[in-house]
This record gives structure tokens, C-alpha cells and sequence, in this order.
């Protein structure tokens, strides 16, 4: 696919929460005219030593992504810099005579019309696609494994007392385990990026509610809101990306 099909209206907003004295939350949101952006969600593993470091360290490697010439090499150099924060963060466990320390991620990637979500932990990437909204990451945690066995139902799921404790995560492993979904933009597509600080409070319908309601910056201080209204135990960072399609107007750019 050549030229731009697409430009990407963003909004981005974390907050600490209203229990937490840190927001080991952090994210990035990068975009060009040349029809690739990154967006990404990083959050530090709660409760251990570092987290808020372990997630600035993804956001900072991220953020030397440079310039790709194609969708392969996107995808090549997002996943060359998240592998390199991975042994920074492995290097900062050795210095704390092995504490654990480590990080999700979740991220949309963009060229073209081409798009690949790629993901390690419990932070999500939803698509809302005429009327839907769909959770493309799949969560790397315990209870998802319990509901994927079949060992409990999606309603026990909700309650499950250990449905925080992930399976995955940047900076406990190397290399860095990354899943991946690819996929091709449409029309109006708008994706939301967030962590579980969001999923914790707020119904997927509402995420799509909100999320189509509203301008991306908007909708990502309305989900934040509505979060803090029902308690925010944990940070919560929100990343909203609608694609528009390039003959219209591109005031948001201007």
C-alpha cells in the first residue's frame, strides 16, 4: 500500500488515581504525515520496587523509534527498542539484588493502512469498529489463563481474588515476550490503549460509549473522570486514536 491513507486524531491523559502516591503509569504517542504513528501504555508492576522506573525506561527507548520506510520495519524497531528496555530493566533488578521490577506494555502500531497491536501483561489495545468495540490484546494474567482452561466462568472471573496477578511482563524475561494481532485500518476505526487502571472501573461499553462520543483528548478525560468517580484504586492511563481519512479536514493538524 503507498501514500497516505490516513491521518490519526490522538488524545492521551494519566492519572495517579486516588489511592496511589505514584503513577508508575506512563505512555507515548508519536505521529507524521507520512501515515505511521506509535502510541504505547506502559505500567510499572504495582506494589514492587521501581515500577514507575520500569515503565519511563519503555516510554524512553520508544521514543528513539526514528523514522520507518515500511510497516515490517515499524513493527522491527518497536520491538528492538522494547527488547532493549527489557535488559535496562533487568539490569536495574541485578542492582537491586534481584527485586523483581518489570512493566506492561501495550501499543498500536501504524503504517498506512496496515496496523499491528503488540502487547505483554494486562494493559489492553481496543478497536470500536461500526458500533463494536473488540479487546485485540488478550490479557497475559492468571485468571485469563483459569478462563481460558475453563477452570472458572467469566462471571467468577470478576471477583477472582488473585485477577491482578500477571503472567507476562517486560523486564522479568529475556528476550522480551511480545504477542502481536495485525490487521488493516478502516474508515473511522478508533482505538483505545489503556491500563488496567481504566478496565478495573470502567465496562468495555462505556470505553466504547465515551470513546466515540467524544474528541480523542475528550474521551480520555471522560474515562479518567468517570474512573476517579468510582475510586481509581490503581493509576490509569488512557490513549484514544480515531483514523481519519485524509480528504477530510485535517483542522486538528493545523
Amino acid at each position: 500500500m503507498h501514500g497516505q491513507t490516513f491521518w490519526f486524531d490522538t488524545g492521551a491523559t494519566t492519572h495517579t488515581g486516588n489511592v496511589r502516591t505514584v503513577n508508575e503509569d506512563d505512555y507515548f504517542v508519536a505521529r507524521n504525515r507520512g501515515g505511521w504513528m506509535v502510541a504505547a501504555v506502559a505500567d510499572g508492576m504495582g506494589g514492587h520496587d521501581a515500577g514507575d522506573l520500569a515503565s519511563h525506561a519503555i516510554v524512553d527507548h520508544i521514543q528513539s523509534i526514528g523514522i520507518p520506510t515500511s510497516a515490517p520495519d515499524l513493527r522491527a524497531r518497536f520491538e528492538d527498542r522494547v527488547n532493549r528496555a527489557n535488559e535496562k530493566i533487568r539490569d536495574m533488578s541485578r542492582d537491586r539484588n534481584g527485586a523483581t521490577i518489570g512493566s506492561t506494555v501495550a501499543a498500536l502500531l501504524t503504517y498506512e493502512r496496515q496496523y499491528a497491536c503488540i502487547w505483554s501483561g494486562d494493559s489492553r489495545v481496543y478497536l470500536i469498529r461500526s458500533g463494536a468495540i473488540t479487546q485485540v490484546s488478550r490479557d497475559h494474567t492468571e485468571v485469563q489463563n483459569l478462563l481460558d482452561q475453563g477452570i472458572i466462568s467469566a462471571e467468577e472471573a470478576k471477583t477472582w481474588p488473585r485477577r491482578n496477578v500477571i503472567t507476562q511482563a517486560i523486564g522479568v524475561t529475556s528476550p522480551a515476550p511480545l504477542d502481536i494481532a495485525q490487521g488493516i485500518v478502516e474508515r473511522d476505526d478508533v482505538f483505545v490503549i489503556c491500563s488496567d487502571g481504566l478496565t478495573g472501573h470502567v465496562a468495555d461499553e462505556e470505553i466504547r460509549d465515551i470513546a466515540v462520543g467524544n474528541s480523542p483528548q475528550a474521551a480520555c478525560e471522560g474515562l479518567v473522570d468517570l474512573t476517579l468517580l468510582r475510586g481509581a484504586l490503581d493509576n490509569v492511563t488512557v490513549v484514544v486514536v480515531r483514523c481519519v481519512p485524509v480528504e477530510e479536514p485535517a483542522s486538528v493538524l493545523s
